[in-house]
């Protein structure tokens, strides 16, 4: 009797980590985001007013996949939308730049099976979606500035602030209608040369074409004082 006792304690024993071992482990999901502004910024949060376009980048990060199946569901949805979504996407992750303004939601959906076992991600009322906010447009062009190689005021361009602008041209003309310089980037601009020699002093005309995120159309017509005995921090 003692000895029959002895074994099954002893089986007891063998059994118990060998049943611990053969639990399921369970997939985990950890999603992530991160941004990039159309100056290279790099963002980990765009709930706040960001000027497009901005790209979006968002990672699953699925762990402990184990014997489950997976099927992947990312939605881009406006603010109460969540029904229309903009895109359904079922990759792994997604890259998504937003270039129209408003509030915007991404989640995503995850389904794991094993069998007769399906889990859900995210369980019913659990649902943590990122938020994105795009600011509506800015833009402005000077009227004025100094290209005399002073380090102030050199470069004729947009106005510091703009906010986003998803399409973008302009050009410079003389009074007699030539084109002296076009530039297609916001970042660029006019150095106030034609064939390599600064122009004279006097009125020039700027023509720009632009496009917000919040789909305003900009046509701005206007003159550009070139004024090259300023000096100083003045427009």
């Amino acid at each position: 009797m003692k000895n029959d006792l002895k074994f099954w304690v002893l089986g007891l024993l063998c059994a118990f980590p060998c049943f611990l071992s053969a639990q399921i482990v369970y997939p985990t999901v950890n999603p992530a985001a991160s941004y990039t502004t159309s100056t290279g910024e790099e963002l980990e949060d765009a709930s706040e007013p960001q000027s497009a376009p901005l790209a979006g980048h968002f990672t699953s990060n699925v762990e402990d996949l184990g014997e489950y199946t997976v099927r992947y569901e990312w939605r881009v949805f406006r603010e109460g939308q969540e029904d229309s979504p903009i895109i359904d996407r079922f990759d792994e992750n997604l890259e998504y730049t937003f270039t129209e303004s408003g509030t915007f939601y991404v989640q995503l959906y995850a389904t794991f099976v094993h069998g007769n076992d399906t889990i859900q991600y995210p369980a019913e009322g659990e649902a943590m979606p990122f938020t994105v906010s795009i600011s509506e447009s800015i833009l402005e062009m000077p009227n004025a500035f100094s290209p005399n190689g002073d380090g102030f005021n050199d470069i004729y361009k947009v106005k510091e602030g703009y906010q986003s602008i998803v399409s973008f041209k302009a050009a410079i003309f003389n009074r007699w209608g030539q084109k002296l310089y076009s530039w297609d980037t916001l970042d660029g601009g006019w150095d106030g040369k034609f064939h390599g020699k600064t122009v004279k002093d006097g009125v020039y005309f700027v023509v720009v074409n632009a496009r917000g995120a919040d789909g305003k159309e900009y046509k701005i017509r206007r003159d550009v004082n070139v004024l090259t005995g300023y000096s100083g921090t003045g427009e």
